[in-house]
């Protein structure tokens, strides 16, 4: 599963301009989780992060390719949480080597599938996750509490892991925080929106929807991501002998 390849590329190019700082996962330092959504008001809040009128991105990318996401990591290009002291830019890029992704169609689907649900089951004590998907972005409200117990982005990032990590697919996952409040968040932005089409038309293709490019509206994006067109053709010969 190459699909994604250039869309990481281009995400850890956008990113050569920032200091970075980097942890090794470490479950053990996992931030402790709620089991279940928890609601900060306002007036428990520190701080916001990727509120309205600030920067946000959030997209998830799955590969093979062990040169791409060569280990288990935590990634934070800016202040991390406990040096935020006002509302602040922020995205989250998780980058996932697959294990099965070059086997058959319909299980590549189905992992990858699993694999997207995984960000939905993460709570972390003192951290609300508010997510948009049709806007690409993701809120985080940070709890005065929170901040106190010593709250990090590196304990943020093991907890995700921790979390994509019981998929049995899943072979190594980098979590990527940015809140360097310069940088231009569009660029991940559009990234988002890449990444959101190209699994959006791999599940067009692999629901077995027709393969006559003259009325597929999501064309643009088979002509552009390498490999997307010969998978549709695949999948397309299994049931119709339309060409493109």
């Amino acid at each position: 599963m190459e699909l994604y390849n250039a869309l990481i590329k281009s995400t850890l190019d956008s990113l050569k301009s920032l200091k970075g700082k980097s942890w090794d996962y470490n479950s053990r330092k996992s931030w402790p989780d709620l089991g279940a959504s928890e609601l900060i008001l306002q007036s428990e809040a520190a701080y916001e992060l990727g509120a309205n009128g600030l920067g946000s991105a959030n997209y998830v990318c799955v590969t093979s390719n062990s040169e791409l996401v060569s280990k288990d990591q935590v990634i934070l290009y800016g202040p991390d949480l406990n040096k935020i002291k006002k509302n602040n830019p922020f995205a989250r890029i998780v980058l996932i080597r697959g294990g099965i992704l070059d086997g058959d169609d319909d299980e590549v689907y189905r992992a990858l599938k699993q694999i997207e649900f995984s960000k939905y089951h993460v709570y972390p004590d003192g951290y609300m996750v508010r997510m948009s998907p049709e806007n690409y972005r993701e809120q985080i409200r940070v709890g005065k509490k929170a901040v106190k117990k010593g709250i990090s982005f590196e304990a943020i990032g093991n907890r995700y892991i921790d979390e994509y990590k019981k998929d049995a697919n899943v072979v190594n996952v980098t979590v990527i925080f940015i809140t360097d409040p310069d940088f231009d968040y569009s660029v991940l932005t559009e990234n988002a929106k890449k990444s959101d089409k190209l699994t959006s038309t791999l599940c067009h293709i692999m629901e077995g929807l027709p393969t006559d490019c003259t009325v597929c509206g999501l064309k643009d994006v088979c002509d552009e991501v390498e490999g997307m067109k010969e998978l549709h053709f695949g999948v397309g010969d299994k049931g119709t002998n339309e060409h493109h």
